[in-house]
């Protein structure tokens, strides 16, 4: 099965803006290749408070997502030491009438 692959706003404006291309190239292959086709074959499952929500770790930096019916919504793409409390405030989203 193929999935759509769907960018919270704060990923283009926010967070591959601090990473160096290199890494930006390595996650968007990493996201293209694994998470559009099988994405629970190469994520973690999060726990507590982000149930339900995945990672996929590329190097330092991590892609969070969420998987809903043929949609990975990917909710951000940033450092190790930082993402899960970033990520906490990215929960909502997308909003229900979308």
């Amino acid at each position: 099965m193929s999935y759509t692959l769907i960018y919270h706003p704060d990923v283009a404006d926010a967070d591959l803006p601090l990473l160096p291309s290199n890494v930006q190239r390595r996650i968007a292959r990493a996201i293209e290749t694994r998470l559009a086709e099988a994405p629970e074959r190469y994520g973690a499952p999060l726990r507590e408070t982000l149930r339900g929500y995945w990672k996929l770790r590329v190097g330092d930096y991590r892609a969070v997502w969420q998987v809903a019916g043929a949609e990975v919504r990917v909710l951000g793409i940033l450092h190790r030491k930082r993402v899960y409390e970033d990520i906490m405030r990215r929960r909502g989203w997308p909003p229900s009438s979308v």
